[in-house]
């Protein structure tokens, strides 16, 4: 699936977002243009595709954000979005005018929640507001950026508002040469551990949850990989595709703590089929380098199978950006 930006400004200024260095090298006032909007759109159901992700910064910041979700409905598109959930009254008043009627089908949100005891009185007002109108539309996301993280006020607000049941759980990754807050390699244990708390929890109140990012399934028991596998019915993934992003200016890259390298541009591809196969490529040669994150994952033979990628290339990428340069050109930022 292709994740479209409509705008690099946000509301928010979260300590692990992996998209601040991206978007702080951008103009502030840099946002999709209904000509290129247009461009995506062909570029994408060419390709066979009829499914989308809008993304920010924030994407209710767009001054065209409905109008743009009815067109891509229209075209027969399924329309997933990614918002903090917060945004002014006059576009709340829009969204729900023009948006609440349609199919969940056709609609979904994807609403990245912080923890409450952590956000303001305004943003924890505006978030309730739109989980309260758009619940049945809403999937809650969570990013995991230390070890000792609550996942508790998720399951609350799940069963306070009537949300999907589902958490999709993202991690934070080190953005290669900068400095962000992340979980570094030799915590991951300790978060899985932690991760693995909540699994009675989770299964009590019948709610999935999966990890967005790749990540190495052997920092899971046995036991606790059951557990996975049956509270979310079998789809247990431990491997990192290439996510595809988009921005605004039509330049194309795979996922956002790898931004800064082989960044293209959409006109170079003839199709959304071509980006992951060129961005697939990219990965391969990273993990021939090396295997995965840990010194084992090279001769892992689940790795060998496919079923585990690894960990995230941006902890491989990191390690390499302060060796020599001897290593494939690709492994190094182009910018």
């Amino acid at each position: 699936m292709a994740n479209i930006l409509l705008t690099q400004k946000c509301v928010r200024s979260c300590p692990y977002c992996f998209a601040k260095k991206h978007m702080e090298d951008v103009p502030p006032d840099d946002i999709l243009s209904w000509e290129n909007l247009i461009y995506i759109a062909d570029f994408i159901q060419s390709s066979g595709e009829n499914s989308l992700s809008l993304l920010g910064g924030e994407p209710f910041l767009h001054p065209d954000f409905v109008d743009y979700v009815l067109y891509l409905i229209n075209r027969g598109f399924h329309v997933n979005v990614f918002t903090s959930g917060i945004m002014s009254d006059a576009c709340f008043n829009k969204v729900c005018q023009h948006l609440l009627n349609i199919n969940p089908r056709q609609l979904s949100f994807v609403c990245n929640l912080n923890d409450p005891a952590k956000t303001s009185f305004s943003e924890l007002e505006n978030i309730k507001r739109f989980l309260t109108i758009f619940s049945k539309y809403t999937t809650l996301s969570i990013n995991i950026y230390k070890v000792n993280f609550e996942l508790d006020y998720a399951i609350q607000y799940i069963n306070t508002y009537g949300l999907n049941r589902h958490i999709r759980i993202g991690l934070a990754h080190p953005i290669p040469g900068k400095k962000n807050v992340y979980i570094p390699i030799d915590k991951l244990q300790l978060m899985a551990n932690r991760f693995a708390e909540f699994l009675p929890k989770l299964e009590q109140f019948n709610i999935e949850a999966g990890f967005d990012c790749g990540l190495p399934m052997c920092l899971f028991s046995d036991d606790n990989l059951g557990k996975l596998f049956k509270l979310n019915k079998g789809n247990v993934k431990f491997s990192c595709g290439t996510a595809v992003d988009i921005g605004p200016d039509m330049n194309i890259w795979a996922c956002f703590p790898l931004s800064s390298y082989q960044k293209k541009s959409i006109f170079e591809f003839q199709n959304i089929h071509d980006v992951h196969n060129y961005y697939m490529q990219f990965h391969r040669r990273v993990r021939t380098e090396i295997g995965g994150i840990f010194e084992k994952c090279n001769s892992c033979k689940y790795r060998e199978k496919e079923i585990c990628s690894g960990g995230c290339l941006a902890h491989i990428l990191n390690h390499f950006i302060t060796e020599e340069k001897v290593r494939y050109e690709e492994v190094y930022p182009n910018e």
